[in-house]
């Protein structure tokens, strides 16, 4: 059974750093994408980050390009979302998915993931 368990989120200051964890399991981790979503009240799941074996470049949105940092821990099967200076507009729900089918053009697109974590709050105070 594939899971994945997303952690970390939680209150911060605007400027501050956090750091999201999404441990996985149930699939070959090296044969998976995995990226991390976001969704604010009233708006759509959008991607924020995308790392992958399979795809040579790692996807940043534009919003958090030089801010956030994607990493991943082959050994322990977990993906990482380094937070860095957050902003108020950064508050959502992150959560983390896996696919194994994603290439460049669509692994920004939360319908390209079929396996989804619950989901964890981050909440960016000004």
């Amino acid at each position: 059974e594939v899971q994945l368990q997303a952690s970390g989120g939680g209150l911060v200051q605007a400027g501050g750093s956090l750091r999201l964890s999404c441990v996985t399991s149930g699939f070959n981790f090296d044969d998976y994408s995995i990226g991390w979503f976001r969704q604010a009240p009233g708006k759509e799941r959008g991607g924020v980050a995308c790392i992958s074996s399979s795809v040579d470049s790692i996807y940043y949105a534009d919003s958090v390009r030089g801010r956030f940092t994607i990493s991943s821990d082959n050994a322990k099967n977990t993906v990482y979302l380094q937070m860095n200076s957050p902003k108020p507009e950064d508050t959502a729900v992150y959560y983390c998915a896996a696919s194994s089918t994603v290439i460049s053009s669509n692994r920004r697109n939360a319908p390209s993931y079929p396996y989804w974590g619950q989901g964890t709050q981050v909440t960016v105070s000004s």
